[in-house]
């Protein structure tokens, strides 16, 4: 089973290089592999599926990298179309809340005043919906609820005010994630860029460095790998007096904790091994300072030692050091993290590892075990469906329907 050649990433990587007027050999050359691998990439034959090989294509050949990868996919099964139906209103929405905290006169309300407790109810079920992994839940909520915060910002003043911007901080982090998942990374940074202005008026060092990152994660879609590192270094140092106060707040050392792991993901997508796993390594020092039991719901980023081990296997697989990405945090039960989402994300980064480590039947199994409990987020996958799709290539006997089930249902054959 292969993709149609059209659909391929490398046909991409193939006009890509052609536009930048690059030979496959000198493309070849700049990522240290052989012309007869840039020949099998552009047939098909040779997978992408690392985003440190997939980001270093595009800045050679000066291109998207959602583009390159083919983003969005419009999947049509489980719920995915259902849930890019609503992204045009969830545009609009949040068009309106940047036009809004920019104080723009003459904005008219979109409706009637709502109380804040219902738009409270709604943010509890959104998060809830996110810790799920539930996306196409995620995308119908959103769009109503920062409508509704949009009038609550037109009216409110004094105490209510500040409570809408944090409801505000919220929804839009949120819709940072929903909207990234989904493959469309400039929207999701307008959605970060929401929350940047929502937390500036409120201007709590705690809500400002949440929301960095967010704009660290809508910054990695974009492969702006540099800019990520930016973007948490000043977090960071704004962070440090409350981080190493002589009794600091839990707080401020979980997100810490969760913006070293923004940089390791960053260094290790550029290709900076050794920076990536002292990064790793600062996180999970910050993740022992808090305890084997601490994980940060609040701030949405679930910081804890499982969710360090969670970016060590992605930082494994990008440094193509697979084996250490899985042992690199000892002593910890992912399963125990408490966010699906956080879980998932930790499955297809095994499967790539096991897939790296030659185990694909092993891989196959952990993708379809994660597709069962959230499929929109592992079919919508970039780097699992590239896994996929190798494995298929490939062929997994002793799994082919399994393999075959993941294939279909990821709509990469039609």
């Amino acid at each position: 089973m292969s993709l149609p050649a059209h659909e391929h990433i490398g046909t991409r990587v193939r006009i890509a290089r052609n536009a930048a007027g690059l030979s496959q050999v000198q493309l070849a050359d700049f990522l240290g592999r052989t012309e007869s691998w840039m020949a099998n990439v552009e047939s098909g034959r040779q997978p992408l599926d690392r985003y440190s090989v997939i980001t270093a294509v595009a800045d050679q050949c000066d291109v998207d990298v959602v583009w390159l990868l083919g983003q969005p996919y419009r999947l049509q099964h489980h719920s995915g179309a259902i849930a890019h139906a609503h992204v045009p209103a969830l545009r609009a929405g949040l068009r309106r809340a940047g036009l809004i905290l920019s104080g723009h006169p003459g904005l008219a309300p979109q409706g009637a005043l709502p109380e804040l407790a219902s738009i409270h109810a709604k943010s509890w079920e959104t998060n809830r919906a996110r810790q799920a992994a539930n996306l196409p839940r995620l995308a119908t909520l959103l769009p109503n609820m920062i409508e509704d915060l949009n009038t609550a910002l037109l009216f409110a003043e004094g105490g209510t005010r500040e409570e809408a911007l944090r409801l505000m901080v919220d929804a839009a982090r949120t819709a940072r994630m929903c909207l990234n998942a989904f493959g469309y990374p400039d929207l999701a940074w307008s959605a970060a860029e929401v929350a940047a202005g929502a937390a500036t008026e409120l201007d709590d060092p705690i809500t400002k460095a949440a929301v960095a990152w967010d704009r660290c994660g809508a910054l990695l879609h974009q492969a702006s790998l540099s800019e990520t590192v930016v973007v948490a270094e000043a977090a960071l140092r704004d962070l440090e007096s409350l981080a190493a106060a002589s009794q600091p707040q839990p707080e401020a050392v979980s997100l810490r904790g969760a913006l070293h792991l923004r940089c390791a993901v960053a260094h290790a997508r550029a290709a900076q091994g050794p920076s990536a796993w002292a990064r790793i390594g600062a996180a999970l020092e910050d993740a022992d300072r808090l305890g084997p039991d601490f994980y940060d719901l609040e701030a949405q980023t679930v910081f804890g030692r499982g969710t360090v081990a969670v970016h060590a296997a992605e930082v494994g697989v990008e440094v193509d050091q697979p084996e250490a990405g899985l042992t690199t945090v000892p002593e910890v039960n992912v399963a125990t993290v408490p966010s699906k989402e956080r879980r998932t994300h930790y499955a297809i980064d095994e499967a790539r590892a096991l897939h790296r480590m030659g185990r694909n039947g092993a891989a196959v199994l952990k993708l379809r075990t994660a597709a069962a409990g959230a499929p929109q987020y592992v079919f919508g996958d970039p780097m699992a469906r590239a896994a996929v799709a190798d494995m298929a290539r490939v062929g997994v006997p002793s799994q082919a329907s399994t393999l075959s089930y993941l294939v279909r249902s990821m709509e990469l054959v039609h």
